[in-house]
């Protein structure tokens, strides 16, 4: 017996025509070099169907990828909705990746038309000639004064969305399977590897930015997502805006604390998105602002320590909502969400609550294993294993089959390459990266663990903690750490501090003074570099 419902796919153009329809009289507010700009949602919607028109009218493949080299702005969100609408793939291109990344992505993923911000045509123009498949480019003029190549193959965006009709009628893709976007992942080893979100996963996953237990997006929202829109799709938030109706901030190029500051109390936004490190950034200054409206701060990207959770929460009466992810989990996949059993729970046990990466999202099952045996682990917060996930909007494989299939478990199930213990309400702790676990003597150590009680520390700025190589114990952990500014502290000072925070055995044997933690393209920290840069470092056998 089947149901009686309707068979109405899950695609992209139900969030163009809600919005379009239901939140027409909503703004949309850019930040550019030249001032703010700020457009009705309606006229918005008019704008996406001329760059539809457009994209037919370039002579793209139905299936192009559509790229972007774009900052955060609503002309950006435009290409979000006109791509995927009339059946082409939305591709972001990360601005901070290095050249031969660029190249490498732009053909492996075999892009027909850049649409680039002026501002970043220095980092782009450069290598357009390397780009196999690119016959267009499209300049989106943002204010800025860098030099448009004279080159046939370069457009202006405005003048192409002005020498195009609107679309009629309603867009439709019959298919909620068909690729929607996709984002290539940030991996600090090997080449970049395609993720392709199918318009169903992109639907399915932006229904959880808006439940209460998840980011909890609604249309009395003003959100400013920081976070990249080429950072997994500014973690579902752009499409999330849309459906719920929020109004959005976008923050531009000028990514200063000041800056984002600046708009947060401008426009009172009450959600904001970002990785640790914009919300290190910001702590010292908030004092100088009103941001009384801010009723959700979103942190990801990496674990975020518990002394800047608190910082916020300390000074604005705003504790961080920490949500967990990676590209291949569209990316959200827990949520640190307050739950019922903490309200019994002391102020210092519920900052400890806040710090984890929290709980599974609804669709999205995951379980730890050993990393040796692959066993699954008891959810008892003791024992430790691999985040491995599956769910409606987890990658099953990788564009072209590239990794051969070493993601993915027999049964089908994504392997993180995150390490966590589970408590038994399903609030995932994330000990580490399994390539950064630390194995001394046998025994396992958590950098990211380590990491967060050295930045616990009042003069410490960030700290990252990596494994070297050791006679006896063949690894320990050397603290790679960055002091505030004004501040003076010695290594003695910050293991003394560890004394009574950690296990003896975990106490760095040596600490490395730095001017700043190296930062991968997604601001995540870079232990590569770091692990290049102390390569053969020795130090004593400790005592223990």
């Amino acid at each position: 017996m089947l149901g009686l419902m309707q068979d109405r796919p899950l695609t992209l153009p139900h969030v163009f025509h809600r919005a379009e329809q239901v939140f027409g009289h909503k703004t949309l507010v850019t930040a550019t070099a030249n001032g703010q700009e700020s457009v009705t949602v309606a006229d918005w919607a008019v704008r996406v169907r001329r760059l539809a028109t457009a994209l037919d009218g370039l002579g793209l493949a139905a299936d192009a990828r559509v790229a972007t080299f774009c900052w955060n702005t609503s002309r950006h969100l435009e290409l979000y909705l006109a791509a995927p609408c009339t059946g082409r793939v939305l591709h972001t291109l990360n601005i901070r990746l290095f050249p031969e990344q660029l190249t490498y992505i732009a053909n492996h993923a075999e892009d027909e038309v850049v649409f680039v911000d002026r501002s970043l045509l220095p980092l782009f123009t450069p290598h357009l000639d390397k780009m196999e498949t690119v016959r267009h480019v499209i300049v989106i003029d943002d204010g800025a004064d860098a030099q448009i190549p004279d080159d046939p193959r370069v457009r202006d965006y405005e003048e192409l969305l002005a020498a195009s009709e609107p679309y009629v009628g309603r867009f439709v893709v019959d298919d909620e399977n068909a690729a929607a976007a996709m984002c290539y992942t940030s991996g600090t080893t090997g080449n970049p590897k395609g993720v392709v979100y199918s318009h169903r996963s992109a639907l399915l996953h932006s229904l959880i930015t808006m439940t209460v237990d998840g980011l909890g997006v609604c249309e009395r929202d003003v959100v400013l997502p920081v976070v990249p829109m080429f950072h997994a799709n500014a973690w579902g938030l752009p499409y999330g805006c849309l459906m719920a109706g929020s109004s959005i901030v976008f923050p531009g190029p000028n990514m200063t604390p000041q800056a984002i500051a600046g708009l947060l109390d401008e426009h009172k936004v009450t959600v904001t998105a970002g990785v640790p490190t914009i919300w290190m950034g910001l702590l010292s200054i908030v004092d100088q602002y009103d941001l009384s409206s801010l009723r959700t701060v979103i942190c990801g990207g990496s674990a975020v320590p518990r002394s800047l959770s608190e910082g916020f929460r300390e000074r604005l009466g705003v504790p961080m909502l920490q949500a967990w992810g990676m590209t291949e989990t569209s990316p959200i996949a827990t949520v640190s969400t307050g739950r019922a059993h903490m309200a019994s729970w002391t102020e210092d046990e519920r900052a400890d609550g806040r710090a984890r990466q929290g709980y599974p999202a609804p669709l999205v099952e995951l379980r730890i294993t050993d990393p040796d045996t692959g066993e699954e682990q008891p959810w008892d917060d003791t024992a430790t294993g691999e985040i491995q996930a599956a769910g409606p909007w987890i990658a099953k494989e990788y564009y072209r089959g590239e990794g051969g299939g070493a993601q993915y478990t027999d049964d089908g199930w994504l392997r993180t390459g995150d390490v966590a213990s589970v408590d038994r309400y399903g609030s995932f702790r994330l000990v580490d990266r399994t390539k950064d676990l630390i194995k001394s003597g046998g025994e396992w150590i958590g950098s990211v663990e380590l990491e967060n009680e050295i930045m616990a520390h009042p003069k410490v700025a960030e700290a990252a903690v990596i494994a070297i190589p050791h006679e006896k114990w063949v690894e320990r952990p050397l603290a790679c750490v960055v002091v505030k500014d004004g501040e003076d502290v010695t290594g003695e000072e910050i293991l003394a501090f560890l004394s009574d925070r950690v296990a003896k055995w975990w106490i760095p044997d040596a600490v490395e003074f730095i001017d700043e933690v190296p930062k991968t393209s997604v601001g995540k920290f870079s232990k590569k570099t770091l692990r290049e840069k102390f390569g053969g470092y020795q130090v004593a056998t400790p005592d223990a």
